[in-house]
């Protein structure tokens, strides 16, 4: 799986979630809605600012999406228990096990 597959099934799953439309996502990132499309769909490659925009449009920080994103493509698939709502209509995205600073890094 490609990071682009991932990153757009984390950003719709998202869009989803939070019963918003591809119209209402793309205007509020400044992001045209068949731009946004192509990249929920993983054919666009989104710059580091489209993603920024894109998230702060969805409420939710670029790293925790990135976390996602690298969760679904450890699994090849989007994975449920990587999505959690934090708040009524809040939803952010979060890793199932983060490691605690102590524990050592493996590169």
């Amino acid at each position: 799986m490609l990071l682009r597959d991932a990153l757009g099934e984390t950003l719709r799953h998202a869009r989803v979630r939070q019963n918003r439309t591809l119209r209402d996502v793309s205007t509020a990132a400044s992001v045209s809605l068949g731009y946004l499309s192509e990249v929920e769909r993983g054919r666009k490659e989104a710059s580091s600012e489209l993603l920024a925009a894109i998230c702060v449009a969805l409420d939710l920080d670029v790293s925790d999406v990135l976390d996602s994103a690298s969760v679904t493509m450890r699994h090849g698939r989007a994975v449920p228990d990587a999505a959690v709502r934090s708040g009524a209509n809040d939803l952010r995205i979060v890793m199932p096990y983060r490691r605690t600073p102590s524990e050592p890094s493996v590169v």
